[in-house]
């Protein structure tokens, strides 16, 4: 059993025993290759949450009738990547083996494969659903093969051909893009084709992992690494919603926000409103 975080995400202050959702977050930015910071991100969209209400209007839903417990940050070294990855993956088990849906507030996206790694164990027929500006598809960058660049590729280690399906991807190195046209399946630029992907994997288990660098910067400015040309706040809402809602998630994250690259706060508050729906449009009690 966890103990409850004292500060937690807009309404999700319920008990451990009767969540379907546990929130955790993992404070780790140590292999950005631009610009540093996601380790804030965990803390601010707790922080900013309490801007929103906890009321959807978009799907009639309230957070507060939601059983999701907020168990708070990881205490990740940052020293050794290697280390922040298994006690990620050991948090994201411990909430797996209680029978809840692990939902990670990163974080670069490297905190990912931590929990990817135990969700695969618990379900060894896993796929990944991936919304993102970059293709994390590289062998190595500058030599490191744990890295934010390489996380997808680490993935495909352990789930292989055909089981990670990117939406959105607008940049890559000409090698990871040409690879992955060989071992994964990618939608480029958009999400056309999600409600084909999300038929398609019906009662299969899902990991959804939301890099928000996948929205436009005029949208979404802060962010490590922003990539013009991206989707707009409501197209990753509704794309969101649709996977939470309609494919059995049985683990999620969304990650890279790096929350003082705003000033204004519009691009934290933003992650708040995609954790709030994404949490809302789980069906209950949590698919298993």
């Amino acid at each position: 059993m966890l103990n409850k975080n004292v500060e937690t995400f807009l309404c999700c202050d319920k008990e451990y025993e009767s969540a379907a959702t546990v929130l955790y977050g993992a404070p780790f930015d140590s292999t950005t290759s631009y610009r540093p910071g996601t380790r804030f991100g965990s803390r601010a969209i707790r922080q900013e949450s309490y801007g929103l209400e906890s009321y959807s209007p978009y799907q009639d839903r309230d957070l507060e009738d939601a059983p999701v417990f907020d168990s708070g940050d990881l205490e990740l070294c940052f020293g050794d990547t290697a280390l922040a990855l298994r006690d990620i993956e050991e948090r994201a088990a411990a909430i797996l083996a209680g029978g809840k849906r692990p939902f990670l507030l990163g974080g670069e996206h490297l905190v990912t494969l931590g929990a990817v790694r135990a969700a695969a164990k618990a379900y060894p027929d896993l796929h990944i659903i991936h919304f993102d500006a970059h293709a994390d598809l590289r062998e190595d960058y500058l030599g490191a093969p744990l890295s934010h660049a390489c996380v997808m590729r680490r993935c495909w280690e352990i789930l292989g051909d055909g089981r990670i399906h990117q939406f959105g991807i607008r940049s890559g190195d000409r090698a990871e893009i040409y690879w992955g046209r060989e071992h994964v399946l990618t939608r480029m630029f958009d999400f056309e084709g999600l409600q084909e992907t999300v038929q398609a994997l019906q009662g299969v288990p899902v990991y959804l992992t939301v890099d928000l660098d996948v929205l436009d910067p005029s949208v979404f400015p802060g962010t490590g690494t922003p990539e013009p040309g991206g989707v707009s706040f409501d197209e990753l809402r509704r794309a969101a919603e649709r996977v939470c809602r309609h494919c059995r998630v049985v683990a999620c994250d969304v990650n890279e926000l790096s929350p003082h690259y705003d000033a204004s706060g519009a691009s934290t508050m933003a992650a708040c409103k995609i954790v709030r729906e994404m949490l809302l449009a789980f069906p209950e009690p949590a698919q298993a």
